[in-house]
C-alpha cells in the first residue's frame, strides 16, 4: 500500500483534445490466423471507450503485483471512476487508514475486505475500527505488452 500523504493526485483525463485512431473493421482472431484485409471501419475515441463520466475519471498508474490475477500488473495504468457506486466484486481504489491500495472488494454477510488477486498476499480484514474510503472505481486497465 501507498502512503496517500506521499502520493499526488491523479491527472483528471479530461481535456479538451481528442485524437481518433482508425478503426478496422473486422475481428483480430486470436486463434488461426486470417487473411488480411485492408479495410478501415472508421474512427474510434479513447476517450469515449474508456470514460463514462468524464468530470470524475482519473488515471492512476500501479506499483506492485498484488492484482496480476485480474489482468492488472505492475506498471499498469488504471482508469478510475469517482462516480460509480462500489458493489461487492468491484475492483476499487481504497484508502485504508490514509493508505491507498487496489483490491476487489468483498462486502457480504457483514464481513468486509479487500481481496488481492494473487496467492501471494491476504485479503485485508476491514474491522469497524478501521477508517476505510474507496476513492473510485476501476473500470478499464490498460496494460503494455512486454518487449
Amino acid at each position: 500500500m501507498t502512503d496517500i500523504n506521499n502520493v499526488s493526485y491523479p491527472i483528471s483525463v479530461v481535456n479538451k483534445w481528442s485524437y481518433p485512431l482508425a478503426l478496422v473493421a473486422w475481428r483480430i482472431p486470436a486463434g488461426f490466423p486470417s487473411p488480411a484485409e485492408d479495410y478501415i471501419e472508421g474512427e474510434i475515441d479513447l476517450n469515449e471507450q474508456l470514460i463514462r463520466h468524464p468530470h470524475a475519471t482519473f488515471l492512476m498508474k500501479v506499483a506492485g503485483d498484488s492484482m496480476i490475477g485480474a489482468g492488472i500488473m505492475p506498471g499498469s495504468t488504471l482508469v478510475v471512476d469517482r462516480s460509480i457506486e462500489p458493489r461487492h466484486g468491484s475492483v476499487v481504489i481504497a484508502v485504508i487508514d490514509g493508505q491507498l491500495t487496489v483490491k476487489r472488494l468483498y462486502n457480504k454477510s457483514g464481513v468486509v475486505q479487500l481481496r488481492p488477486e494473487n496467492t501471494t498476499y491476504n485479503p485485508i480484514n476491514i474491522s469497524k475500527e478501521q477508517d476505510l474510503v474507496i476513492w473510485g472505481v476501476v473500470t478499464n486497465v490498460i496494460n503494455q505488452l512486454p518487449q
